[in-house]
């Protein structure tokens, strides 16, 4: 990817993280810290890597998207605004009682998303039926979806992974959050689901692994899940939560808080809003 390119996508994956901190400032509740992690794989996969057409959301032959995290819906919402699906100024209405933009994604309300979001680990067994049933009608739309590290403690994701392997979705690929923190505390203190990589390759898929805030390394990553057509993949996205934001950055704190107006006023400076 040549420096031009990288400059504007950093520059598009800013005004998200600043949606979010408006998204989540404004609504007095939500959550920064996962969102903030999967902002510039948010803007890889809606700038460069989905076939998607923000004037028809609902085309039939686009690729699906899936963020089985679902209450980091405020980096879903900002990259949807960034890429023109909703209005950027519609982020302030974030969990307000008659917004359209809840705490969690709702596919009757939204446009852009592809599934409504509920319990943890439920949108990996949704991404595996979009794409077995893709395959089945010999489409070439491809399906991707953002799980949490701490989301892999559920036993569904394993289910899941398992029918993935076995029904050889090869246009299905997951990329896992692995920030290293979730609501609780440390992931390796909770529930340690590592090591990733022989986990998934124990379950027959391919694996990859990047720098999550690295778009020659996101895009590497992407570009080998293309490549591989005998199996799903699944991309272990080193992150750092909070990303962005200084005081957020590695603080379990910050999982599902909201910044108060002397922390707002410190996050837009941190992002070059101010």
């Amino acid at each position: 990817m040549d420096i031009q390119r990288k400059t504007e996508l950093a520059e598009i994956a800013r005004k998200i993280r600043v949606g979010i901190i408006d998204a989540v400032y404004s609504a007095s509740s939500g959550h920064p810290g996962g969102s903030l992690s999967i902002a510039d794989v948010l803007t890889y996969l809606y700038f460069e890597e989905m076939n998607i057409d923000p004037k028809n959301p609902q085309w039939e032959d686009r690729d699906r998207f899936v963020l089985s995290k679902g209450h980091c819906a405020p980096g879903l919402y900002s990259a949807l605004a960034q890429r023109g699906f909703i209005p950027v100024e519609d982020l302030k209405t974030f969990r307000k009682t008659d917004s359209y933009l809840q705490g969690h994604p709702d596919m009757k309300h939204t446009p852009g998303v592809d599934m409504s979001s509920g319990s943890l680990g439920q949108g990996t067994s949704v991404s595996c039926g979009m794409a077995l049933a893709n395959k089945l009608n010999g489409t070439n739309v491809r399906v991707y979806a953002v799980l949490g590290d701490g989301e892999t403690q559920e036993g569904q994701v394993w289910e899941a992974a398992m029918f993935a392997a076995h029904y050889k979705l090869s246009n299905l690929c997951w990329l896992v959050d692995f920030n290293g923190l979730q609501i609780d505390g440390p992931i390796a203190e909770v529930m340690n689901p590592a090591p990733y990589d022989k986990k998934f390759e124990a379950f027959g898929w391919n694996v990859v692994e990047c720098d999550a805030h690295d778009f020659d390394s996101i895009e590497a990553a992407y570009k080998a899940a293309r490549e591989c057509t005998d199996r799903p993949t699944v991309i272990i996205s080193h992150s750092t939560k909070g990303k962005g934001v200084s005081f957020m950055e590695n603080n379990v704190a910050w999982h599902g808080a909201a910044p108060n107006a002397e922390q707002y006023e410190i996050a837009m400076k941190d992002l070059g809003e101010r």
